[in-house]
């Protein structure tokens, strides 16, 4: 007879639910801090360029800002959130990617309308307001 000395790795067939599709590097003291760090860039980049009125037009400032405020997203779901492709079996990514779509549409939509609202709407609301007594 033959001894076996277990081993961490001979349990393949142990679920653990605490680390199903998450890097350990995530859920370290390192990963919350390094999370922290990028998320505290990324916060204090635009609130410089604001301050600093860096850019002269506000379209580049506000693109830029909007860009460092959707990389900060990413930043909160992967090192504080705990998301990837691979937790939950994929589902929280494809959840996330729907919740995305759906937002970007109604945001564009609304400002489509508002923009279009204003074009079409203003001018006429003001011509009337001239031409009553």
């Amino acid at each position: 007879m033959s001894a076996h000395i277990d081993s961490p790795h001979d349990h393949h067939d142990e679920h653990d639910p605490e680390h199903d599709g998450v890097e350990a590097i995530h859920v370290t003291l390192k990963g919350y801090m390094t999370g922290f760090g990028l998320a505290a860039i990324l916060t204090f980049i635009p609130f410089f360029l604001v301050m600093s009125g860096a850019f002269a037009k506000s379209g580049p400032a506000d693109a830029l800002i909007l860009l460092l405020a959707g990389i900060q997203i990413v930043v909160h779901m992967i090192y504080f959130l705990h998301m990837s492709t691979k937790s939950e079996g994929g589902w929280n990514m494809l959840a996330f990617v729907f919740t995305v779509v759906l937002v970007v549409i109604t945001l564009s939509g609304s400002i489509w309308i508002m923009y279009h609202l204003n074009d079409n709407m203003m001018p006429w609301t003001m011509q009337n307001a001239r031409n009553e007594p």
